[in-house]
C-alpha cells in the first residue's frame, strides 16, 4: 500500500468526510507537514455535509473546505483522495463515483495504515476505552520526552499550544493511534505495542455475533511481532482466543499496582484505563513513578466525562460519549462514585438503530445508577429509518425492570432542555450521553446560565 501511496511525495489531497474526528487529523497531519518532508506545502481541500469548529480550524491552517458532499467539488490535479468509511453506507452513490475518477483513493482505514507502516506503532483497540487509554499513554510518553506522533478519536491538549487537537505532531518513530474494529478496519495497521482493552458484542450491523468480533482482534494480534507485546486483561474470558493467537508477550494490565495514583475523573473504568497506560509505558522504558506523575495531571479527553458547567439552577452539567451498554454503565457508576448523595439525571441518545434494538436487554440494565433517565430519538448516523426499534421501547423495557425510576421520552431538543432547567437544580447532576449531537443539550443548558 505505501508503495502505491507514499504520503512524502502528495502535494495535492482532496478528503471526503474531512470533518470526522478521524478524518480531521489526518487532514492536520498533511497541513503540518514540514518542509523538510515534501518539497512544497502539502494543498489540502475537502468536503463535508455540514460545518464545524473542527472544520474552521482546518481552513485557518489552509485547508479549503466546502460543505455539501459531491464529486463535482474535486479539484483538479489532485493526487489522492481520502474518504470516510461511513459514505459507502450513507452514500452509496458518491462512493460509486469516487471509486470510478480516475485518481487513487483510500478508505480512512487505509490511510492509517499508510502512516503506521514502518513506525513503531502503538495500537490501542477495544469495544470500550479506547480513547482515554490512548490519551493516557500520549500523555506519559510525551511527558517523558518520546515524541510520539499520536491520533486519536477525540480532542485532546496539545502540550505545545494548549489546544484540543486529536493530531499531535512527534519527533519520534513512535505512532500512537486509536485503533478501531468497526468493519475489520485496524487490520491496515502494523502494531509494534498491541493494547486490546476487552471485547465485548457490538457492531452487529457489520458482526454477526461475538465470536467474529473476536475473530478480528485475533487477526490484528497475530500481526504483532514476538519483540512486540500484547497488552490486554489476562481474566476476561472474551479476550482468550486473543491470548491463544498472539505470538509476542502478552502483559496482563489487571495486575499492575496502582498506588499513587489519584485521577481527576472517577470510576473504575478510568482505573482500568491508566493501568492499561502504565503497563504499555512500563514496556516502552518509562519509569513508573514519572508515568504516575502524568496520569495524575492528565485532564482527560473532549465528551469523556466532560464538565461542561452549571445550570441556571446550580445543576452541575457532564457530557460523555458513552454509546454501548458497557461504557453507560460505567460512566453512570463513575458518576455516582463521585457524587453519592445527587440525584442524576441521565440524558441518553441511542446511536444506530442496529445497536439499540440487538442490545435492547443489556441497555435497559444499564442505568441502574441513574435517578431519572430522559431518552432521546434514536440518532441514526449511517443508517437507514428502523420502524422495528425506538427509544420509547427502551424506557419501556426499563420501566419493567423499576417502575419506581423516572423515565420519560421527549422528541426535541428545545423541550429537553426545558424541562431539564424546570426540574434539574443544585442538588442534580445532569449527564448527556451518546454518540450523537446529545452534547448540544449540554452545551446549551450551560450557556443560558451564562447569558442569564
Amino acid at each position: 500500500m505505501s508503495k502505491l501511496f507514499d504520503f512524502k511525495k502528495i502535494k495535492r489531497v482532496y478528503f471526503f468526510g474531512i470533518g470526522g474526528i478521524g478524518m480531521s487529523a489526518i487532514a492536520r497531519m498533511f497541513l503540518l507537514r514540514s518542509p523538510s518532508e515534501t518539497s512544497r506545502r502539502v494543498r489540502v481541500s475537502g468536503s463535508d455535509i455540514s460545518d464545524s469548529e473542527i472544520l474552521n480550524e482546518l481552513r485557518e491552517l489552509g485547508a479549503n473546505i466546502s460543505i455539501g458532499q459531491s464529486i463535482a467539488e474535486l479539484p483538479k490535479n489532485i493526487d489522492l483522495i481520502i474518504y470516510s468509511a461511513a459514505i459507502s453506507v450513507a452514500d452509496p452513490e458518491l462512493f460509486k463515483k469516487i471509486k470510478k475518477v480516475k485518481i487513487p483513493s483510500i478508505s480512512y482505514a487505509e490511510a492509517l495504515g499508510v502512516i503506521s507502516e514502518g513506525k513503531k506503532t502503538i495500537a490501542v483497540s477495544g469495544t470500550h476505552g479506547k480513547t482515554t487509554t490512548t490519551a493516557m499513554i500520549a500523555k506519559i510518553l510525551i511527558d517523558a520526552g518520546t515524541a510520539p506522533t499520536v491520533l486519536i478519536g477525540s480532542l485532546v491538549e496539545d502540550p505545545k499550544t494548549g489546544k484540543q487537537v486529536n493530531f499531535i505532531k512527534g519527533g519520534s518513530d513512535y505512532f500512537l493511534v486509536e485503533a478501531d474494529e468497526y468493519q475489520r478496519s485496524f487490520l491496515t495497521l502494523h502494531p509494534t505495542v498491541l493494547v486490546v482493552t476487552n471485547i465485548d458484542v457490538d457492531h452487529l450491523d457489520y458482526y454477526r455475533d461475538l465470536a467474529d468480533v473476536q475473530s478480528a482482534f485475533v487477526e490484528l494480534a497475530k500481526k504483532v511481532p514476538k519483540d512486540g507485546a500484547v497488552v490486554t486483561d489476562l481474566n476476561n474470558p472474551n479476550v482468550e482466543p486473543v491470548l491463544e493467537a498472539a505470538r509476542a508477550p502478552v502483559l496482563d494490565y489487571a495486575s499492575v499496582d496502582i498506588t499513587g495514583l489519584v485521577l481527576k475523573f472517577p470510576g473504575e473504568h478510568n482505573r482500568e484505563n491508566a493501568r492499561v497506560a502504565l503497563t504499555v509505558s512500563g514496556f516502552l522504558g518509562v519509569p513508573r513513578e514519572k508515568a504516575i506523575a502524568s496520569l495524575n495531571k492528565f485532564k482527560g479527553a473532549w465528551r469523556r466525562f466532560e464538565y461542561k458547567g452549571e445550570t441556571a439552577n446550580g445543576a452541575l452539567v457532564y457530557d460523555d460519549y458513552a454509546h454501548n451498554p458497557q461504557k453507560v454503565r460505567a460512566v453512570l457508576a463513575g458518576a455516582r462514585e463521585m457524587f453519592p448523595k445527587k440525584r442524576i439525571v441521565a440524558v441518553f441518545q441511542p446511536h444506530l438503530y442496529s445497536r439499540t434494538k440487538t442490545l435492547l436487554t443489556e441497555f435497559s440494565k444499564s442505568f441502574a445508577d441513574a435517578d431519572e433517565v430522559i431518552f432521546l430519538p434514536i440518532f441514526p448516523a449511517r443508517e437507514k429509518f428502523d420502524p422495528s426499534i425506538s427509544s420509547e421501547m427502551l424506557a419501556v423495557e426499563i420501566k419493567k425492570l423499576n417502575t419506581e425510576k423516572s423515565v420519560r421520552y421527549i422528541v426535541l431538543f428545545e423541550e429537553t432542555v426545558d424541562y431539564l432547567e424546570k426540574n434539574a437544580d443544585k442538588n442534580s447532576v445532569i449527564l448527556t450521553i451518546g454518540a450523537g449531537d446529545v452534547y448540544k443539550i449540554a452545551e446549551t443548558i450551560v450557556k443560558k446560565k451564562s447569558a442569564s
